[in-house]
């Protein structure tokens, strides 16, 4: 027996007394605030230092600290938590552990459960795009009683950054650009993570991220600083945040970049003022990943000890994976220059979640037994399906349809090409949780399986996803997952032309791969890399009709690609049902819905890339293009714009009809429209609502979305759409940072996309 398995059994055998003796404080009664603040100030008074010091340990399961040193460490009461384990036993060994310790205090676990624990769902990005609060429900109620089931009581989402800058590699994980989508996607998946309550064994605490202002990189370049106004701040970028807060999360991620200078880390204005006194928060803040050390290299503390000073007072709870707290607090508190009551506010927010997460009532909530561990942890009757596939399909955005190439016919030759046609490991997208690719459906084989014995398939893998070196070095390095074929790309392609003239139509399944938009991943360009455009080019030379599929987690530059392609599907990374989905869509078993919830530009040119900008003195107008805001090589609109996606249906929107023209501030205003599928199969559409404020005390955007709705037409149905709007609905941020509405005239915009819209106008009084 190893000394971790002898550590484990010791402690184990301690374990179920010990919590007993917890038990008969009545930490199980109704868990009202007046009883949670009792408990805790009972249970800190018994605390020395060191230990409460413990407790604002977050340790990653990794090679940083060895398992066995993660037991004893924990028996000594000096980590409060860990992430990245989804392991019964292990996790069930660490929570033995702190029963062995003197105060009993149990532990939580935390993994990054973002869209998705076993069942993988589509990325952030694709969830967005389905503009459907039930699907996205789905996916967090799924993915919390999936990580329950794992043993795991918090996730490191929702990730609601806004981004307009397709640069940057975590865009994959948001979702998307717009203040009003994203919110609403924010305050929906933290209620579906946590439940009804947190204290059920099949919710998990959500943790939004990254507080503050993360997706605003300066170029796009992870990591880099933020410069940004109050009120862009408050109007566009902080509003997520505070959705998701106001839906009940019970932490904060805090995020790596600085806001005009100050680390968010360090960062008393955001963390005390804003969060905390402004939007009265009183949950538990969690420095990234070595953060706190990272306050060095911004250029903001001299050593280890100034970072953890300058964090702890700032109002960080919980150090992740950074010995700062652990090795330097005894210290400061010692010296006066962090007192025990700073400590002390952080200690107590760390056990209120650990009381929100039902942990002192039952430290066994989500481990369970280990009579009742499931005998294979990767099992096939642990997964969702049908959840996965059902919403995957509500993802996919139709972006080119010429000549009702699609849907795709069972029969005849179809030849599937591309080097992410047989990818399961890319299906998963970036943070992919605990799933498989062996039990992920790539695009091939949902084709294949759609198809059964009705046609006949040709496979080419056509060219590698890239060709440059350094690009496959640098993300090797980080995850070794971009397969090379050695051969000479120009046979590759040879042979994908052979298999195309063989066929009667063409899927190229094209784009990036997983690690090409995540994390550190970040790109000087957004067009399609590799000779994978050459691959097209070939594809399309052989006049067969051409099917590009794209598989990418940040909007592309797809300007010559969409000259090429007869039709063009943008399917993101769809998850374990990917393939199955994306040939429901295909071959028309499922009419697509989807709509991009980020721009895509022309060219890298182009970005930032938003609808919801500013006009300036010199707007871009089409036919006077001179001296205005504009760039002259191409024109300055996008390839499509936010909002924007097709259907095997046709819709038409009639003009708009308001119930008053004229508005008090007491009224409620009725906007409403006729929508008809004037196509010939059933098909749902995203009905959207836009505002503008024509003149204010500040410049406010050409238009921007107030609300939508999402309905199924049968062909020929009409139907009426309504939208009711109120003076919380006009207001915005002057540059007093005052929200208030003014009085005026107003636009108003419904239509399927942000460009395609009827308008009227009426005013506020």
């Amino acid at each position: 027996m190893n000394k971790l398995c002898l550590l484990s059994l010791v402690i184990g055998l301690a374990s179920q007394s010990a919590w007993a003796e917890n038990a008969t404080t009545g930490v199980g009664a109704a868990s009202t605030l007046q009883a949670k603040n009792a408990f805790i100030a009972n249970l800190m008074k018994q605390m020395t230092l060191d230990e409460k010091i413990g407790q604002l340990r977050l340790i990653s399961i990794g090679p940083e600290m060895p398992k066995p040193e993660i037991l004893k460490e924990i028996t000594a009461g000096r980590i409060g938590g860990t992430f990245n384990s989804v392991v019964l036993p292990d996790n069930r060994a660490m929570q033995d552990a702190a029963g062995h310790s003197r105060n009993k205090i149990p532990m939580f676990f935390a993994f990054d459960v973002v869209h998705g624990q076993r069942t993988i769902f589509p990325i952030s990005l694709g969830l967005a795009s389905t503009w459907d609060m039930n699907a996205i429900t789905r996916t967090g109620r799924v993915s919390a009683i999936e990580a329950a089931a794992d043993g795991v009581d918090m996730t490191f989402a929702p990730m609601v950054d806004i981004t307009r800058d397709a640069r940057w590699g975590r865009s994959s994980e948001g979702f998307g650009e717009d203040t009003y989508l994203v919110s609403r996607i924010s305050a929906t998946m933290t209620r579906a993570f946590q439940g009804t309550s947190m204290q059920a064994p099949n919710s998990i605490m959500a943790v939004v991220k990254h507080f503050a202002l993360y997706g605003a990189v300066e170029g796009g370049r992870d990591y880099n600083t933020v410069d940004m106004s109050p009120v862009r701040m408050q109007q566009d970028y902080l509003p997520p945040y505070r959705a998701s807060i106001d839906a009940g999360a019970g932490g904060v991620m805090i995020a790596l970049n600085s806001i005009n200078g100050v680390p968010s880390t360090s960062n008393a204005w955001l963390l005390q003022d804003v969060l905390r006194r402004d939007w009265g928060f009183k949950g538990v803040t969690v420095s990234d990943h070595g953060a706190i050390k990272e306050l060095i290299d911004h250029g903001v503390a001299k050593d280890f000890r100034e970072a953890a000073k300058l964090a702890i007072k700032a109002g960080v709870d919980l150090s992740m994976n950074d010995k700062a707290y652990g090795e330097e607090l005894p210290g400061l508190v010692k010296s006066g220059e962090v007192s025990e009551k700073e400590v002390d506010n952080a200690v107590r927010e760390v056990l209120g979640a650990k009381w929100e997460m039902g942990l002192f009532a039952n430290p066994y909530l989500r481990i369970g037994a280990a009579v009742d561990d499931p005998v294979d942890r990767n099992a096939e009757n642990r997964l969702h399906r049908a959840e996965a596939r059902d919403v995957a399909r509500k993802s996919i955005v139709l972006l080119k349809n010429q000549n009702d190439t699609l849907p795709l016919k069972k029969q005849g030759t179809i030849a599937v090409i591309g080097p992410l046609a047989k990818s399961s490991m890319d299906m998963l997208g970036s943070w992919s949780g605990a799933g498989l690719p062996r039990q992920t459906v790539n695009a091939y084989d949902g084709i294949a399986a759609a198809v059964g014995d009705k046609a006949k398939l040709i496979y080419a893998l056509g060219s590698n996803v890239t060709d440059n070196q350094h690009a496959i070095t640098y993300l090797n390095k980080m995850d070794d997952q971009i397969a090379i074929d050695p051969r000479p790309e120009q046979d590759m392609i040879d042979e994908a032309v052979k298999a195309a003239r063989q066929a009667d139509v063409v899927v190229a399944v094209v784009g990036e791969s997983r690690n090409m938009s995540h994390e550190a991943a970040s790109r000087v360009d957004l067009v399609i890399p590799g000779r994978q455009r050459e691959l097209i080019r070939a594809l399309k030379a052989t006049g067969k009709p051409l099917v590009l599929v794209l598989m990418n987690g940040r909007p592309l530059a797809l300007g010559e690609e969409n000259e090429l392609a007869d039709a063009m599907v943008e399917s993101w990374f769809l998850g374990t049902e990917g393939g199955n989905a994306l040939a429901d869509v295909l071959f028309g078993d499922y009419n697509p819905s989807g709509k991009l919830p980020m721009t895509f530009p022309r060219s890298v040119g182009q970005v930032p890339a938003y609808y919801n900008h500013l006009n300036t003195g010199r707007p871009y107008r089409p036919n006077d293009s001179n001296y205005t805001s504009n760039y002259f090589e191409e024109p300055t609109s996008p390839l499509f714009p936010f909002g924007y996606g097709l259907s095997y249906s046709q819709f038409s929107v009639s003009d708009i009809t308001l119930s008053i023209n004229k508005m008090t501030r007491k009224d409620k205003l009725t906007a409403s429209v006729m929508v008809k599928n004037t196509g010939k199969v059933a098909g749902e559409t995203v009905v959207q609502l836009y505002l503008r404020d024509v003149a204010a005390s500040i410049s406010r955007p050409v238009k921007e979305l107030k609300n939508f709705q999402k309905i199924m037409l049968n062909p020929g149905e009409e139907k009426s759409v309504s939208f009711t709007l109120t003076e919380e609905d006009l207001k915005f941020f002057n540059p007093s940072l005052k929200y208030a509405a003014e009085a005026g005239e107003f636009k108003l915009m419904i239509g399927l996309d942000s460009e395609d819209v009827k308008e009227t106008t009426f005013n506020l009084l």
